[in-house]
């Protein structure tokens, strides 16, 4: 899918290719990633195993994915916080240390989308 973000004068237009984080499309990730501006590593704040394999995703986006990319993580079903296994707390940090954005959000009610993509605009 395509998203056009407004960013002061100009407009980011963003190609967006979802794998779901399926083993099926690890193979191909770096065929994804390559010469990507950003990307957005998501993890569902319900399953702390999600928050385990997104730290893989992460390691290896760093090793084979451009240099200067800028990377965001996404903590979603934020609508579902309270059966949540994820402290926002711990994926802050470790967002910190790998110098990603990180916004809790829902695809499902549409909650921190726009934020998450102005931040990465930005």
């Amino acid at each position: 899918m395509t998203k056009t973000v407004p960013c002061g004068n100009e407009l980011h237009k963003f190609l967006i290719w979802d794998t779901a984080g399926q083993e099926r499309f690890h193979s191909l990730a770096p065929m994804y990633y390559r010469g990507s501006a950003a990307a957005v590593i998501v993890y569902d704040i319900t399953k702390q195993d999600s928050f385990h394999t997104l730290k893989k995703w992460v390691k290896e986006l760093k090793e084979h994915g451009p240099e200067n990319i800028v990377m965001a993580i996404a903590g979603n079903k934020c609508d579902l916080s309270d059966i949540r296994e994820v402290p926002m707390k711990d994926a802050k940090e470790y967002a910190e240390s790998i110098g990603a954005i990180v916004v809790e959000t829902s695809a499902k009610n549409a909650i921190n989308i726009e934020e998450l993509f102005q931040g990465i605009s930005k």
